[in-house]
């Protein structure tokens, strides 16, 4: 649960339906497109703590015959940070990019000695993950649109949030570690935050966290969305039960809509 957890914040800082099992669904939306590529700065207090990147190859690839989205996301921890918590973890994702769900996943997890590489495949026919890693290949039931931790991210983004009310919960259903849960996150209104680039107006979301033991309550992590048509998050805070992190956008280019900034 707790690793769970720390993956969710990885992310997190930083889906017509199937009417047959052979049937997409197909999700219309202009919030992204290939190329896209952010570049996040997370700060523990004064210190500089960790870079993640968020990125969309610029050709769009092919798995199980269907046109994708490769989105890469790294996180790294950074000088003195790292003394601690030595982090480089690497996220892949191989998004449908008509239906907006997840065709594979891969992640490379280094986190202090930890190590873990993975493979996911989803077959949407049969509704099935078949999870390969260092202790085999294993097979998994799963429902219908399901996601994996990156594109149930973007999947969010092609959300109309005109259409909810402050306190609306959003489930997005998840495949990670080998099992399945519903990502809930919390439509919280409407803001306006201070960046480098200038104010931007922004849509405020909290995904739900479970009880662990790194973030401090249900509500620990807050996320800014620009409330335009990239809908990409701007910033985030985390309450962890020793300290806060704090995450904003530093760079970014081959965003798919202009930015409003004033």
């Amino acid at each position: 649960m707790l690793r769970r957890s720390v993956i969710a914040l990885w992310v997190l800082l930083i889906f017509p339906a199937f009417h047959a099992k052979d049937s997409y669904r197909r999700v219309a939306q202009t919030s992204f497109g290939v190329g896209e590529h952010f570049e996040y700065r997370v700060h523990y207090g004064i210190f500089n703590a960790a870079d993640a990147v968020v990125d969309v190859s610029p050709q769009i690839q092919y798995v199980n015959g269907r046109p994708c989205y490769k989105i890469s996301i790294v996180g790294t921890t950074l000088g003195a940070f790292s003394w601690f918590a030595k982090v480089r973890d690497e996220w892949q994702s191989w998004m449908d990019t008509s239906a907006i769900v997840s065709q594979k996943f891969y992640r490379n997890i280094q986190e202090n000695n930890y190590r873990k590489v993975e493979t996911t495949l989803f077959n949407h026919a049969t509704d099935d993950a078949v999870v390969t890693d260092e202790n085999g290949t294993k097979k998994f039931d799963v429902p219908n649109h399901i996601q994996d931790a990156i594109s149930g991210y973007f999947y969010l983004r092609t959300l109309d949030f005109n259409k909810l009310q402050p306190n609306d919960v959003v489930d997005v259903p998840t495949f990670l570690e080998s099992s399945v849960y519903k990502l809930k996150v919390k439509y919280r209104g409407k803001d306006t935050i201070k960046t480098k680039f200038g104010k931007i107006k922004a849509l405020k979301l909290t995904p739900l966290m479970p009880d662990n033991q790194l973030f401090k309550g249900e509500n620990s992590i807050r996320i800014w969305v620009s409330d335009d048509a990239n809908k990409v998050p701007i910033k985030v805070e985390v309450d962890l039960w020793v300290g806060s992190l704090v995450m904003e956008v530093r760079s970014f280019r081959g965003a798919r809509n202009n930015f409003n900034w004033y």
